[in-house]
């Protein structure tokens, strides 16, 4: 699982950098953009909010992004003790959100899958902050955006994220950003320093 190490990839060595980030001003940038995609994450996760709370949500999403897991893996992946999985994945399964079946592999352990319910409401908060993005990169000039991409993917291959994940991913074309849903703009309200 990704779980995040802020020294990047294990073997990272950052004295061998091609170029050390030692520019106060690109990591106020970051650290200014990072304000703005918690705001739009905030804003997706109230859409939800009524359903499943953050821990349940973020459950949700890493077997939705990484397919069916145990519950091993999902406590590892959250770094929370076995039972605070255990407690939350049956509330997940008794809303029908997670459907629990045996592993096939190794029928000592279950699988946990995200139920047709629960990637409809994992799809709904994508969906949200796909469109919340997507106004925000539209505003920005053309030039600029063009180059965001892979500059955001490097920085999450840095922090060792998988980057190669299509079921999130945004299709740039000539005009405007679209998302494979077509869906508009949304507004986004930083929070306030």
């Amino acid at each position: 699982m990704n779980t995040f190490d802020p020294h990047g990839p294990a073997g990272f060595d950052p004295k061998t950098a091609e170029s050390p980030a030692d520019g106060v001003d690109d990591v106020d940038a970051a650290m200014r953009a990072a304000r703005v995609f918690l705001a739009v994450i905030a804003q997706s996760v109230a859409e939800v909010e009524h359903r499943v709370n953050s821990p349940q949500l973020r459950v949700l999403v890493l077997i939705a992004t990484h397919g069916p897991q145990n519950l091993g893996a999902v406590a590892a992946d959250l770094g929370v003790h076995p039972s605070n999985a255990t407690r939350t994945c049956d509330r997940l399964v008794a809303a029908g959100l997670l459907d629990r079946t045996d592993n096939p592999a190794d029928r000592r352990y279950l699988l946990l899958a995200v139920s047709a319910q629960g990637k409809e409401l994992v799809d709904t908060v994508m969906e949200h902050r796909r469109t919340a993005i997507m106004g925000v990169m539209n505003r920005m000039p053309p030039g600029l955006r063009a180059t965001l991409g892979p500059a955001l993917d490097a920085f999450a291959e840095a922090a060792g994220e998988v980057t190669d994940d299509e079921r999130f991913a945004l299709v740039l074309d000539d005009g405007p950003l679209q998302d494979r849903s077509e869906a508009g703009n949304a507004v986004i309200v930083p929070p306030t320093r």
